[in-house]
């Protein structure tokens, strides 16, 4: 028996026009389709394959323990990007309350204003009030001691 693997034109239109509707429904239900592969869509990558798999020839035990350590590794380093995510956040916040009532000068471009850190903001982006108005981190030139 030979199986053809190839789709026509037109199954790939209807097969094209099945995603296309699918997504819509994603979008209906709050959910956004994503051009990304996540941890959870290995894992249904990973469950079709086995599900569908030729009985008369079944994946290896060795490619199914291959395939699982790369679900693993995946889950290991999304996990890791995710902590270190709240890290550089958690350092960056306390960068900027070590600025707290010290004075600093702010680079504006093409010039500069000093004043005394009044407040700050937290997170992976924080800022810090000075004579009233909020800027960046970034773009503190210099801390001096009081």
């Amino acid at each position: 028996m030979d199986f053809n693997t190839t789709l026509s034109a037109a199954e790939q239109t209807k097969v094209q026009n099945a995603v296309d509707m699918y997504n819509k429904t994603l979008v209906v239900n709050g959910r956004q389709p994503s051009h990304e592969l996540g941890k959870d869509d290995f894992l249904k990558i990973l469950m079709a394959q086995m599900t569908n798999q030729d009985p008369t020839s079944p994946m290896e035990n060795t490619e199914f323990i291959a395939q699982m350590a790369q679900f693993s590794s995946l889950e290991q380093m999304t996990n890791m990007s995710n902590n270190f995510e709240k890290l550089a956040s958690m350092m960056n916040t306390n960068q900027a309350q070590a600025t707290l009532g010290r004075s600093v000068e702010i680079d504006l471009g093409d010039t500069t204003t000093m004043g005394i850190v009044e407040a700050t903001t937290t997170g992976s982006n924080p800022q810090v009030k000075v004579n009233g108005m909020f800027y960046d981190m970034n773009k503190i030139k210099a801390v001096y001691a009081n």
